[in-house]
């Protein structure tokens, strides 16, 4: 009587399974030396890279910033500057707060301190050009004829370059912004702000830094403090204005009295009365429009952001450099993984050969029949 196959029986799917991974594991233990060589290549080879590998140094800059307030009680002066197209703000905007952040990366702010100019050696050079030489960069323009002749000089503008330049300019900031490049607000309660720049010259880290924060500060409190100095600005005219036009109705006055010392007729005192009511008229707008002048100034230093650096960019900088054993290691495990890969690559092509070769030689004995 035959006995009836339990669940507890392994099927020959699995059997074939087992004995695929077993023979699998065989093959791998009989090429231990492939791993072993290629673990020792790969291990030296990270070793050397990171032995020859050039530091880079990181830059790090914390500030501090007040975006400046509302600014309250400022009715009167805009409704002043309403009347002559212009409007006092009113404190927050699309530039408040965070924006900072996207300014001191945005390209305007990135390119202008690549293209500006660093004397502290014997021969000028933009930053562009020190990034180049220290990069090895130059080198590899130099070897195409088209860029080879890629300049940006000191005192060159972005309204005469070339589109290739402008190419090559474009580049190096979409690089900087996104390698070199790092800000954060690091307290948001204290509205504190770390800027990091790395690059693998120290000095180069340095002033770049530097440099970055003072243009994000120039342009961020222009485009911040813009619609109270329109306002201001048009307050100050018409008051300069309104001024001459007080001056001139003085003078006007005191020289009709002057010529008309003794006057016979009453119709001489029109002329002077006329310049009286105009001295009072252009006194009271006067009075009035110095007042919103102070408003409005008031209102220009509360809209003008604060920026107060806390850590400046300074030696010595963190020297940042792979060491040779973490490299060493991840060198020799990612060797061992394409040994590895290799290995079994060449495993089942000998299986398929194999079979192949079983398939023809099949097929000749049954010819022979």
């Amino acid at each position: 009587m035959d006995s009836v196959p339990t669940k507890y029986e392994l099927s020959e799917s699995m059997i074939n399974s087992i004995q695929s991974i077993q023979n699998i594991f065989r093959f791998l233990l009989r090429k231990w030396w492939v791993f072993f060589i290629a673990g020792l290549i790969g291990g030296v080879g990270g070793i050397l890279y990171a032995y020859f590998q050039k530091p880079k140094y990181e830059s790090k800059l914390t500030f501090a910033l007040d975006d400046g307030g509302n600014g309250g009680g400022l009715s009167g002066a805009a409704a002043l500057a309403a009347q002559f197209g212009f409007s006092t703000g009113g404190g927050n905007d699309v530039f408040a707060g965070d924006n900072i952040i996207s300014i001191i990366k945005s390209r305007r702010i990135v390119e202008n301190i690549l293209l500006s100019v660093d004397s502290s050696g014997k021969v000028p050079i933009t930053l562009i050009e020190k990034y180049f030489s220290f990069s090895k960069i130059r080198e590899v323009l130099d070897q195409n004829e088209r860029m080879k002749s890629v300049r940006f000089l000191p005192g060159q503008t972005k309204n005469n370059f070339t589109r290739l330049q402008d190419s090559v300019l474009y580049s190096v900031y979409a690089d900087f912004a996104k390698n070199f490049i790092s800000c954060n607000r690091t307290d948001k309660k204290l509205n504190m702000i770390e800027l990091n720049v790395v690059s693998e010259d120290e000095d180069f880290s340095k002033i770049f830094t530097e440099r970055l924060v003072m243009e994000a500060n120039t342009f961020y409190t222009a485009i911040r403090t813009k619609k109270s100095l329109q306002t201001l600005q048009v307050l100050e005219d018409r008051i300069s204005r309104l001024q001459g036009g007080l001056n001139s109705s003085i003078s006007s006055k005191a020289t009709i009295q002057d010529a008309n010392i003794n006057p016979a007729y009453a119709q001489a005192q029109v002329p002077i009365q006329k310049q009286q009511v105009n001295i009072q008229v252009y006194s009271g707008a006067y009075a009035e429009m110095f007042k919103n002048l102070e408003i409005a100034r008031f209102q220009y230093l509360n809209e003008m952001p604060l920026m107060q650096i806390i850590d400046k960019a300074d030696y010595p900088m963190r020297k940042m450099k792979k060491g040779k054993l973490m490299t060493g290691i991840l060198g020799s495990i990612l060797s061992a993984f394409f040994a590895f890969l290799f290995l079994m690559i060449l495993y089942y092509l000998n299986i398929y050969n194999n079979q192949l070769r079983r398939s023809k030689t099949g097929s000749s004995d049954l010819s022979n029949l």
